[in-house]
């Protein structure tokens, strides 16, 4: 006599006990089948009931240890996300800062919550469940984890880390005890390669396999990062080192699906190139493969390695002649009467074209209400497509940003009349105060804020982008500074100050000098905000001068 059951129980000790009593007078259902008159008159049969409660015991003990197995990795579960969570709570802002922190929590809760949530799925959970989808609407989705990862790989790149000591949470000025597993790092590299982004790919899975290899659990396999580094390391055209990988796999799964193919056509790949340059084989290098082993592929953005070195702090072209030029004065906005008795203090950051710092421009009062106003507005920042004028995000721009109005609060008002009475410029004419947060490696690419012609339709009223005022309401621990690659000029966020330049020759023309990059953030949160201002209104404030490059 066959009896089937299903399996499946609460995680509460209440709901425990309810399935072991149901699958206890189940089983006993299942086997009283037979008469009363039957047993008794049958030791045989009785024998066989000794047996059938011994089974019944075994089956009781295995349902126990599923129901405990499953009870355990929850509990296990609670007890590191509490751990984790009294740390992030703390103090959010500055956990986020980390953007090792930043990605994980990306990966935990699109990927590692919902692993928990089949967990708990398995048995009916009804509490569990209804919160997870009240809550799940504001969960990040896939392509939230892979923005976060690739901002991982941003930072990578631009300040020249490589994947081990990202790993292990070692950044410039910083040491956390936040790190990427084996598992983490494995993902990495995986969203590399989803995104054919080979020379990612193997840097992030060189360091799965070296963590591994190193005797780090995990729940990937060797052979699954050999597959997908042996393959990438092939794409980055190092087919020495694609096969001495691929061999590896072998050794491991023999019955690879694809292993055996690809050895085979890496072997013969390597013959023929061999052969039609008359060279002899070299075995690969033994050295691990790092930041450096390969060249990274050049993209869209011509400048690249001068704006990066200047994110870095490398190529900062300010000479002592250049120095010698800039000095720091009170700046009373040409006797303007509200800076009178309290003139600003302004610092030049460069000579030509001029860059001024002014000190003191925002109070922190000031900078938390901005803040406050902003954030339940922000919004992924947009760019203007030059071919069809319609705005839209870009992987060039990553940051969130909202638009306040005077009108909004008495500080906006009055923040937008320093700027009137510290520039001597109108801001009737200009855009409203952006206010901009870039968290994990955000960043602006170099761009110009002028508009070049053919102008946008809305150019027209209030003519084009003559000047921009930038404040910097947060400090930023690493990264983040304003930089012109054109001149080699890197400004560095501090917290209260503001920095103030032209866009437009007096006569109108686009200074093309100008143009400038937000650098990717490394460690912290940066907050600013800035003001467009505008050619309308200024004709007598700042009138033409005789030459195109006045």
């Amino acid at each position: 006599m066959v009896c089937t059951l299903g399996r499946g129980g609460r995680v509460t000790e209440q709901g425990r006990m309810g399935k072991l009593l149901l699958f206890v007078s189940s089983v006993l259902l299942c086997c009283c089948r037979t008469t009363r008159a039957e047993i008794f008159t049958s030791i045989g049969q009785m024998t066989d009931l000794i047996y059938t409660e011994k089974e019944l015991v075994q089956s009781l003990r295995e349902y126990i240890k599923a129901e405990e197995s499953k009870l355990a990795a929850v509990k296990s579960w609670a007890n590191k996300l509490d751990a984790l969570t009294r740390v992030s709570t703390a103090d959010p802002e500055g956990y986020l800062a980390h953007p090792v922190n930043a990605y994980k929590l990306m990966k935990r809760l699109n990927t590692e919550w919902s692993e928990l949530e089949s967990l708990v799925l398995q048995n009916p959970a009804d509490g569990f469940v209804s919160n997870m989808s009240v809550h799940r609407q504001y969960f990040p989705d896939e392509e939230d984890e892979t923005g976060a990862a690739k901002a991982l790989m941003r930072l990578q790149d631009t300040y020249q880390l490589d994947s081990e000591a990202f790993s292990k949470g070692k950044l410039p000025g910083v040491h956390s005890n936040a790190v990427l597993t084996v598992d983490d790092c494995f993902d990495m590299g995986k969203t590399a390669y989803n995104d054919a982004d080979y020379y990612h790919a193997v840097l992030w899975l060189q360091q799965a396999l070296k963590q591994l290899d190193d005797g780090e659990e995990a729940v990937v396999s060797k052979a699954d990062i050999l597959d997908y580094l042996s393959y990438s390391v092939y794409q980055m055209g190092d087919l020495p080192r694609a096969i001495e990988l691929t061999r590896r796999l072998v050794a491991i799964d023999p019955s690879h699906q694809r292993a055996g193919g690809n050895l085979r056509y890496f072997e013969q790949l390597l013959m023929k190139q061999l052969r039609e340059m008359n060279q002899d084989y070299q075995p690969p290098s033994e050295e691990p493969i790092q930041l450096g082993t390969y060249s990274r592929p050049k993209d869209h953005l011509p400048e690249r390695d001068s704006y990066e070195a200047l994110c870095r702090g490398e190529g900062i072209q300010m000479t002592e002649a250049r120095r010698s030029r800039l000095f720091c004065r009170y700046h009373d906005g040409k006797r303007n009467p509200r800076l009178l008795l309290k003139p600003v203090r302004e610092e030049d950051e460069w000579d030509s074209p001029h860059i001024v710092r002014y000190l003191d421009s925002l109070s922190d009062e000031e900078i938390e209400k901005i803040k406050e106003l902003a954030k339940p507005r922000l919004a992924r920042a947009t760019v203007r497509d030059p071919k069809t004028g319609v705005l839209t995000t870009a992987n060039y721009r990553v940051s969130k940003s909202a638009w306040l109005e005077g009108e909004e609060d008495p500080i906006i008002d009055r923040v937008n009349q320093r700027i009137e009475d510290i520039t001597g410029l109108t801001v009737e004419t200009a855009e409203l105060l952006q206010v901009a947060n870039y968290g994990v490696g955000g960043q602006y690419e170099p761009h110009f804020d002028f508009s070049r012609r053919p102008f946008d339709s809305n150019l027209h009223v209030d003519g084009n982008r003559l000047a921009t005022f930038l404040n910097y309401m947060s400090d930023v621990e690493a990264g983040g500074a304003t930089v012109f690659p054109d001149f080699g000029a890197a400004i560095w966020p501090r917290k209260g100050t503001s920095v103030f330049w032209y866009n437009l020759f007096r006569s109108g023309e686009g200074d093309y000098r100008t143009r400038h990059a937000a650098c990717p953030v490394l460690v912290g949160s940066k907050w600013v905000s800035n003001k467009w201002i505008h050619e309308r209104g200024q004709e007598f404030r700042r009138p033409c001068g005789l030459t195109e490059v006045d």
